[in-house]
């Protein structure tokens, strides 16, 4: 399998290009298992730095077999550590910037499919959007007319990156996130941006506030401790069940299950409740809105959506 990847780096040094057929025979012979190992991820980074235009069939490969490369090569699967994190900026950072559409489909796509990634990953991912935005330049500005504007490709990304499955806040917008959000907002203000912005705009910040968010994941550690624990022999939730039903406690394993099944209740209570804004969160949103002293179209969209959510006044007078 490695030679084939090897082939494949030569081929795109070569030619600055890689064709289907090419591509679809790596599919079937040289990646057919679906993993691949450190020396034929290198090979696929080198192909792609020299790619002139990445075709949509390399722009497929590339980030399918190096998400899968990054999120499960490390035990345990589906967690991204420290190292792994490092080493994948470092490959695909150019001065600081990430060069190429699809090397930013790749951050974009590991931060998706992961359970947990480290902070700097995510924030990392953040900042190659907001300086494309404010410069006008990088990755999300191909074959765009306006240097300025906030684009489709931009709402795509922002929109995936602030609700990622990996992050300190898993499926939820962090407050370094919404300050973003606003920031890019009011760079952008007056500009011809595209349709989906002020919805990303305004559920992005109201997610932060109003705190749709869903359970921490577990640490990399604590999952790769129940890992060792379900994979080694008599036990795993079989034999654990099996054996619970059989002991002597076995009366009270109705009553166990019982509580279990009846903490829906509050956690829906618990949703409820979170549909407000406390009193750190509306002077955070105050500071936010009356930084440009103005109250802008998109900043009174935030506020009628806040306000038809908590079913309240937006702000109080």
């Amino acid at each position: 399998m490695t030679m084939q990847f090897r082939d494949l780096a030569a081929q795109a040094v070569a030619n600055g290009a890689i064709s289907a057929d090419e591509i679809l025979a790596l599919r079937q012979a040289g990646w057919a298992d679906g993993r691949i190992d450190p020396e034929e991820a290198e090979s696929l980074f080198i192909a792609n730095e020299h790619v002139t235009t990445a075709s949509p069939e390399w722009a497929a490969l590339f980030v399918e077999a190096l998400s899968e490369f990054v999120v499960n090569t490390v035990e345990p699967h589906g967690y991204v550590d420290q190292a792994m994190a490092d080493e994948l900026i470092a490959r695909i950072d150019h001065d600081g910037r990430v060069d190429s559409l699809t090397e930013l489909e790749l951050l974009v796509k590991v931060l998706e499919i992961a359970r947990s990634v480290p902070a700097n990953l995510k924030d990392y991912a953040l900042r190659q959007i907001e300086e494309a935005v404010l410069t006008g330049e990088g990755p999300t500005r191909t074959g765009t007319l306006d240097p300025k504007a906030i684009t489709e490709a931009e709402c795509d990304v922002l929109r995936r990156v602030i609700f990622a499955a990996g992050g300190d806040r898993p499926a939820a917008v962090s407050r370094a996130e919404a300050e973003m959000l606003f920031r890019l907002k009011d760079a952008t203000l007056y500009e011809i941006n595209a349709p989906g912005w002020e919805r990303v705009f305004v559920q992005g910040v109201a997610n932060y506030l109003l705190g749709f968010e869903t359970p921490e994941p577990l640490s990399r550690e604590r999952a790769a401790e129940l890992e060792a624990f379900m994979s080694s022999e008599g036990h795993g939730i079989g034999s654990f069940l099996g054996r619970m039903m059989h002991s002597e406690v076995e009366d009270n394993a109705g009553a166990a299950f019982g509580s279990l099944l009846d903490i829906s209740q509050p956690i829906a209570e618990d949703a409820e409740d979170k549909a407000e804004i406390d009193e750190a969160e509306e002077l955070w949103l105050r500071d936010r809105i009356d930084a440009d002293e103005e109250l802008d179209d998109m900043e009174k969209a935030l506020l009628a959506f806040i306000a038809e959510e908590t079913g309240t006044e937006a702000l109080r007078s």
